[in-house]
């Protein structure tokens, strides 16, 4: 139990030194973890996705090469058939193209097709061939000018449509990237694919493409020679769509280019997607088409800057770390609410303690004071009817001084205060006349209680026999401040009756020379001139008590 009082009072200290640090420190700290676990989040989701571009990009590859190997497969097939023919007719090579039994799309190729060899001497029987398959004028183009050693024309494509007809007659050997892999062909005795070209089936268009080629050779006078080549001509969008077949993209974007993209911008064979793709990862796998590498970019497409679990993740987070916020700045302010609640009974429990103390003082003073008083009158009074009314009105004089203290709550009082309360029932005569005259100055309340005492006496004496007793009498109190430490005030009377020099000596006297004097702890100076009374007297000006200060600190927890 002890010890949880003590973790409690801990965890209060803290919140009440750092109101503000402490509930932003633990904002921070969830923020801070929130962020880690959206980062390993998002790390874990990008580390995912790469693997699953990787796998999509070698699937991908590996449909593009199926696909060419399977046309591969139908060139070899045909040229072995095509080198046992000492002549290749037409009806001959749609036979075996049709019997190769190929799917309508004949793979993502644009048919198959023949060429062969043409050498110088040649031409006019190469020209009547086209011309026996009743095509109108078509015939080799360009023009064979002998700079090569052959041409290799296309002969026969199929299947036999409009558009495969525009290639009839071309001299695929006249053109650089064709003869190329044509050479290479017939070298390696594989089959060989183009580099990015534009087919003769296009027309005027710039869709690109490749072929593939086979060479077809026959028994010559020095070993074999090449007879021409059976080939595949490809439009590499229809060739990358059939490969999608076999392995779907998805939400991939898939691009093939005939050299590496980052090398040659124009090399762009075949995409997915029309114009630019904002890309987030990108993968590139080299492609073996026919003896000629290609580059197959798979690109993942732009993603949001957080994935959806990432940003649930950081609202929770958020939510959690504001409602933790709120939780620690709500006991932040609970636990200063205690404090100052603590505060201010501890201020009323002193104020309390004060308040008895001085309490117990003022009875004390105000107890002894009455006994003087009873006592001083008792031995002047010369019958029960006089001591009552001159301790009537002494204890009057006392309370009217009592009240001003309490109104200002046994705090300072102020001078002229004190001598209003006593002379009120002689100040608005007008048989005579009271004239007061000084700056405004506070007393402590135990001078303010004597003062009070003295001008009470005064009064009584000048309303008995002097300047109050008859008309046109004039009291004057006036005081200033001699020092920091010390104010005199001088009460005087004039108009009055003369004063007898040969007098008895009152209460009223010892009262102000002996009980005033004593508690002002400085002499008084009463003279009985003949033109009337004259009293100075000397009061200190305290600095304000234990109990003043009290309640000035009261008063400035209130503000707060």
């Amino acid at each position: 139990m002890q010890q949880t009082v003590e973790k409690r009072s801990r965890t209060k200290r803290w919140l009440l030194s750092y109101p503000r640090a402490l509930p932003l420190a633990i904002f921070g700290l969830i923020a801070a973890i929130t962020v880690l676990s959206v980062f390993a989040i998002e790390r874990g989701e990008a580390e995912g996705a790469a693997a699953q571009l990787n796998a999509r990009a070698t699937a991908i590859s590996s449909a593009l090469e199926r696909r060419s190997n399977a046309s591969s497969a139908y060139l070899r097939a045909g040229a072995a058939l095509l080198s046992t023919m000492d002549e290749v007719p037409a009806d001959e090579f749609s036979r075996f193209v049709s019997e190769l039994r190929l799917d309508s799309g004949y793979r993502g190729a644009e048919g198959i097709g023949w060429a062969q060899a043409v050498r110088p001497d040649e031409v006019e029987a190469f020209n009547a061939l086209l011309a026996g398959q009743g095509l109108g004028a078509t015939q080799l183009y360009p023009v064979f000018d002998g700079a090569q050693s052959i041409a290799v024309p296309v002969t026969f494509l199929q299947p036999d449509t409009e558009r495969n007809r525009r290639a009839l007659g071309f001299d695929m050997y006249s053109e650089p990237n064709r003869r190329a892999a044509m050479q290479e062909a017939e070298a390696s005795a594989r089959p060989v694919a183009t580099e990015k070209v534009v087919l003769r089936q296009e027309g005027n268009g710039e869709a690109p493409g490749f072929l593939i080629y086979m060479p077809v050779f026959e028994a010559g006078p020095s070993g074999r020679r090449l007879k021409g080549f059976i080939y595949s001509p490809f439009s590499a969008q229809d060739f990358l769509q059939s490969a999608l077949e076999l392995e779907d993209a998805g939400v991939y974007g898939v691009q093939l280019y005939s050299d590496d993209p980052d090398a040659h911008s124009g090399s762009l064979m075949a995409s997915t997607f029309e114009g630019e793709m904002p890309r987030a990862r990108t993968v590139q796998q080299d492609v073996s088409i026919a003896e000629n590498s290609f580059a197959l970019v798979v690109s993942e497409r732009q993603r949001p800057v957080l994935s959806g679990l990432s940003m649930a993740t950081m609202i929770f987070g958020l939510l959690v770390g504001g409602l933790l916020l709120l939780v620690m700045r709500i006991l932040t302010q609970q636990a200063q609410e205690d404090e100052a609640s603590l505060r201010w009974f501890e201020e009323q429990a002193s104020i309390r303690n004060s308040l008895t103390r001085e309490l117990n003082h003022r009875v004390k003073n105000t107890l002894a004071n009455v006994l003087s008083i009873i006592t001083l009158t008792r031995r002047r009074a010369d019958n029960v009817e006089d001591f009552a009314d001159a301790l009537d009105g002494r204890i009057r004089a006392l309370s009217a001084t009592h009240d001003l203290l309490t109104q200002s709550d046994w705090g300072a009082t102020p001078v002229r205060a004190v001598i209003d309360a006593e002379l009120l029932p002689y100040a608005h005569s007008a048989d005579h006349q009271v004239d007061l005259q000084g700056p405004d100055v506070e007393l402590a309340p135990n001078d303010a209680l004597s003062l009070g005492l003295a001008v009470h006496e005064l009064a009584t004496n000048a309303a008995k026999y002097g300047a109050l007793s008859q008309p046109g009498g004039n009291v004057s109190v006036h005081w200033e401040r001699v020092s920091e430490e010390r104010l005199e005030i001088e009460w005087l009377e004039r108009g009055g009756p003369p004063v007898k020099m040969k007098r008895k000596r009152g209460f009223g006297t010892d009262l102000i020379e002996r009980i005033v004097a004593h508690e002002l702890r400085h002499p008084v100076q009463l003279d009985f001139e003949e033109a009337g009374v004259r009293c100075l007297l000397t009061i200190p000006i305290r600095t304000r008590s234990e109990f003043q200060m009290r309640a000035q600190r009261e008063a400035a927890t209130k503000l707060t």
